[in-house]
């Protein structure tokens, strides 16, 4: 089975900025996988060339198969993108952007069916006839994903699609994307929720200026640190000593690693001699955040 996505020594310049330096990634289909990294790491860059917004400087880019440049309408009816940015007709209403979206695809009257899913399925329903200026941030949202759903693609990006929107919109979004992925569409997530990726992605890859510096399961990137984490909230800073340890600290609150629970005595008898007082203290698993962070540091 060809790849949902092939990229092979994939190089875009800006001038002087060597955005993207020799990326190398294969995307089975079927796949639930994220592309993780701090802002400029080069991910919309990546997405941008995927869509054929923008030419690379080197290297090539297939979506099911199709070259990006050499097939771009074959490889971008097999794409749907849904952008950051809240960007959209503010002349139709949903229905209308929809069946203009499906049709640009060369999809007609045919693919109402599945314009209509998407819509009950998104919570959308009550606002079909609403034209988009009017709808809140976060039916926008809604709105986008069901946009570039409409032509019915089998790869999937979602380009930070939870940013600023509720809860209710997350779950109702994620239920939907489930099914999709389930149903064997491939969905490829960027976000800076990494409780999502980790919750959702069954692979994951992480970029650094340019360059992918962890691709593996999720089960082998948490596997990668050992140990457990020990949350604390103290009544004064943190010993000097302890300092080492610290993975994150937010006032007095802190995130420590350690290697296993022999160490929590260790921990407790230098905070009692420095009479640092805990006001709170919970031991934990390393999460992806913690190799986030290492990785990417």
């Amino acid at each position: 089975m060809i790849p949902a996505i092939n990229i092979q020594q994939l190089h875009k310049h800006f001038g002087d900025l060597h955005a993207l330096k020799g990326v190398d990634l294969s995307i089975e289909q079927g796949e639930f996988f994220a592309l993780l990294g701090p802002n400029g790491a080069g991910k919309s860059t990546l997405i941008n060339l995927l869509a054929g917004l923008l030419r690379p400087s080197s290297g090539s880019l297939q979506v099911m198969g199709h070259d990006v440049h050499a097939a771009y309408a074959a490889a971008r009816l097999a794409l749907g993108v849904v952008p950051q940015e809240l960007v959209f007709d503010p002349f139709f209403n949903v229905r209308e952007m929809l069946r203009f979206q499906a049709g640009y695809f060369g999809r007609g009257r045919e693919n109402d069916a599945w314009v209509d899913e998407i819509i009950e399925s998104l919570g959308l329903a009550d606002k079909a006839h609403t034209n988009m200026r009017r709808l809140s941030g976060g039916m926008k949202r809604r709105a986008l994903i069901a946009q570039a759903l409409a032509h019915k693609p089998p790869v999937i990006v979602l380009d930070e699609p939870t940013a600023g929107v509720d809860v209710e919109l997350r779950q109702t979004m994620w239920e939907f994307i489930r099914r999709l992925n389930r149903e064997g569409h491939t969905i490829i997530l960027t976000t800076h929720y990494l409780e999502e990726a980790e919750a959702l992605c069954s692979r994951i890859a992480m970029m650094k200026h340019g360059e992918i510096v962890a691709l593996d399961s999720t089960r082998n990137l948490l596997n990668r640190l050992p140990g457990k984490r020990l949350k604390l909230s103290l009544s004064a800073p943190l010993p000097e000593g302890l300092r080492a340890l610290v993975r994150s600290e937010q006032g007095r609150d802190y995130i420590l690693a350690i290697a296993d629970t022999t160490q929590l005595e260790l921990i407790l008898s230098e905070l009692r001699v420095a009479g640092v007082s805990i006001e709170d203290m919970q031991l934990i698993e390393a999460d992806l955040e913690d190799v986030f962070v290492e990785l990417l540091s």
